[in-house]
């Protein structure tokens, strides 16, 4: 369209949208406007593209007046390139915020929007009209005094608060240079200022053992330290279990059974038990009744509802409840009589659970086993081993035969089984990273594994028949752009995908990833897989988890340390008990929707929480290793670079201009980078040797640089055998 027509439509929008504008019918606005008979088509069309445009429209009068823009509210996302999201309240996906787009929102902020374009391939993109609430009041940071002035800095750690903080003289609680400080905003900015704020506590100096850890424990504002009256009733609470607690239990103190956990695990909240009776197993798993010692109200159950969940970072647990219950009277300790909610399930030789049973028991444990341990009996056939626990032995083979029935059992139905490794970090008395190893997934874990994932399931079938409030967890199939994108990148591998109307199933993901296991791409098409999965989560509506193939499914297996077990076991015994009238099922209608929400968001926090630490300790064991050598995976890649994972779980930053034997473009389609001259191609998944060139702890990052077939480097052989 020329010039003239655009001026005219400008003209037009801008009459209609002046707040002196009276609504008129076409013809009246013709004349106000003075336009000619002949020219009146051209008037009518500008008119209409306004209206396709939803700039304006016409009233039941037949009345051109201004267009009312919808608009949403939601929490502003950042990211630390400076675009972000926006996540609507009551909608799945999100909205895309340009950098210029912004409005000088800060990631956690409550946001008004409108939309500027319609869904495209990503997603819809928006404009932040106004910051309805901000979400960030607090930041943790590192503390600059400026030299001879009467003011100083903070430099924030969280990478998404882009802004230094400017810290008056009278309100930097005398903080020096290379303090780690807690800040309370009293300004943020705009208008070419700096965001103001003033020093509520200092964490300690930088250099000091301890203070990288407490920084992102503020940082996340994770609660620390129990309240005077919590601790206070745990004590009161923390007797030992008596013949009054025990009445009208199921007694199953002569079952043998055991707890498997880590060799560091102090909170024993499951103990198992297996029998092995005809062409039946009967699996039981005996779960601490933390219910019992906590109950609905109290100042532990706020508390315990306000964590949400035990936060594990690399150097400490910060625990749901206080030590008195979790490592004393609801920890499962051998030797000892127990209080215990268990789920007593049939189960036949195709893995079916044909009959169970859900009761309050009073249990004792025979031994407290590790993972370790049992790895040793059942794959190492140790015989040490063996004999020391040779009374257990049948027991755990009759485990590993039940085991291998559920797993496979959800491996037909189309449970994902993704296998990444997690990290084990080996730490001295300073908190310095001496090991950095995947921590061992062996027999005993996955039989564990499947033992809770069978009794999860059983507990969320029964109570969805019941048709009673309850608690699910969830995971939702995945978006539809995201799987669409993933069956179109395996095709350069040669795989494919059946893809249902708008659906995905998810045994055609568990198909891919066994047609991928042992190839060199079997990482990299496991993690763009788990990629394209949603996040799983809490909902008082049961809509099945996709990842497991499972219809229904809860957390029921860890009370002690998450927050919606604890809530379920509440709902299973008032329901045992016979307390589940008119009344109770309508509080907990009325409460589980908040409940559920706050357990999902705490969830998050306490995840990103322990990835930050994770990522911290490991930033300081390759500080030490600058100039070294190693193998390792291209396991990402983007326009600014390569990422590369070591085997023990370390993931570093081959950065473009680093990559100086030529000038490489990368190929968004094919997941490549490809040198202009020379031709070389880099993919994921594909083999390479890297230098340690940078590390950076308060970005979190480490740098990574090729290094050149033929070339070698002291010490790289000793260190691949001793990583191995």
């Amino acid at each position: 369209m020329d010039k003239t027509f655009e001026k005219r439509k400008k003209v037009v929008y801008d009459l209609i949208c002046d707040d002196l504008y009276t609504p008129m019918k076409f013809k009246e606005l013709a004349i106000f406007l003075q336009v000619p008979k002949e020219k009146r088509d051209e008037l009518r069309q500008i008119l209409e593209l306004l209206e396709q445009e939803k700039k304006i429209f016409l009233s039941k009068r037949g009345k051109y007046v201004r267009g009312e823009t919808k608009k949403f509210s939601g929490v502003y996302r950042a990211n630390v390139r400076g675009f972000g999201f926006v996540e609507l309240v009551g909608e799945t996906s999100d909205v895309f915020i340009g950098e210029e787009n912004t409005n000088g929102a800060m990631d956690g902020d409550t946001v008004e929007i409108t939309i500027t374009k319609e869904a495209s391939k990503r997603s819809r993109e928006g404009k932040i009209i106004k910051i309805l609430a901000r979400g960030i009041t607090r930041v943790v940071g590192l503390y600059e005094a400026n030299p001879g002035k009467s003011f100083g800095f903070v430099l924030p750690d969280n990478q998404k608060f882009q802004k230094d903080i400017f810290i008056p003289a009278e309100k930097s609680k005398e903080a020096v240079s290379g303090h780690k400080v807690v800040v309370e905003l009293t300004s943020y900015g705009g208008d070419g200022k700096k965001p103001e704020g003033r020093i509520l506590e200092i964490i300690g100096h930088v250099n000091d053992p301890g203070t990288d850890i407490m920084s992102i424990v503020k940082g996340y504002e994770l609660p620390v330290e129990f309240p005077e009256k919590v601790l206070r009733q745990a004590e009161r609470v923390s007797k030992p279990v008596s013949e009054a607690d025990m009445a009208g239990r199921k007694d199953l103190r002569n079952v043998q059974m055991v707890t498997i956990d880590g060799e560091d695990a102090k909170d024993l909240d499951d103990a198992v038990s297996v029998v092995h009776k005809g062409d039946h197993y009967i699996l039981g798993v005996h779960i601490a009744d933390v219910t019992n010692y906590v109950q609905e109200n109290s100042a532990l159950d706020h508390e315990a509802r306000e964590r949400g969940t035990s936060v594990y970072l690399a150097d400490r647990v910060i625990p749901m409840l206080p030590h008195t219950l979790s490592n004393g009277i609801c920890s499962l300790n051998a030797g000892e009589d127990r209080l215990a909610l268990s789920c007593i399930m049939t189960v036949d030789l195709k893995g079916n659970v044909v009959d169970h049973e859900i009761a309050e028991t009073v249990i004792h444990v025979d031994r407290r086993m590790t993972y370790t341990s049992v790895k040793k009996i059942l794959e190492d056939h140790d015989k040490e081993e063996r004999d020391r626990y040779k009374e257990f032995v049948p027991m755990f083979e009759c485990m590993q035969e039940l085991s291998g029935i559920l797993r496979g059992r959800r491996t037909q139905r189309g449970s994902i089984d993704f296998d990444f490794p997690e990290t084990k970090l080996v730490l001295d008395e300073n908190g310095r990273p001496l090991e950095i190893r995947p921590y061992d997934r062996n027999v005993a874990t996955r039989m564990i594994e499947d033992f809770m994932l069978l009794a999860n399931e059983t507990v969320a079938q029964d109570y969805y028949w019941q048709e009673l409030p309850f608690v699910y967890r969830t995971h939702e199939a995945p978006d539809d752009e995201k799987i669409k994108a993933l069956a179109a990148f395996i095709n350069n591998f040669g795989y494919s995908m059946h893809i249902g109307v708008n659906e995905v199933r998810p045994k055609e993901i568990q198909k891919l990833l066994a047609k991928a296991e042992g190839t060199p791409e079997e990482a990299l098409i496991g993690r763009l897989a788990l990629r394209s999965m949603r996040q799983a989560r809490y909902a008082p509506e049961n809509t099945g988890h996709f990842g497991l193939a499972a219809a229904y499914y809860t957390h029921f297996t860890s009370p002690i340390r998450r927050y919606p077990d604890l809530q379920i076991h509440r709902i299973i015994k008032d329901n045992l008990r016979g307390r589940m009238n008119d009344a109770k099922i309508e509080h907990y209608h009325s409460i589980l929707e908040e409940v559920t929400k706050h357990a999902s968001e705490t969830e998050r926090r306490a995840d990103e929480a322990e990835r930050e630490t994770v990522k911290l300790k490991k930033v300081e064991y390759m500080q030490g290793r600058i100039g070294e050598v190693f193998e390792g995976v291209i396991s990402g890649m983007t326009k600014w670079g390569m990422y590369v994972e070591l085997p023990n779980t370390i993931e570093g930053l081959v950065h473009v201009t680093n990559m100086q034997d030529d000038h490489y473009d990368y190929y968004e389609g094919s997941y490549e980078m490809v040198g202009e001259h020379t031709g070389k191609v880099y993919k994921l998944g594909q083999n390479v040797r890297v230098r340690v060139i940078d590390t950076n702890r308060m970005m979190r990052t480490i740098d990574f640089e090729i290094v050149s077939e033929g070339e070698r480097e002291d010490g790289e052989d000793e260190w691949q055998a001793d990583s191995q």
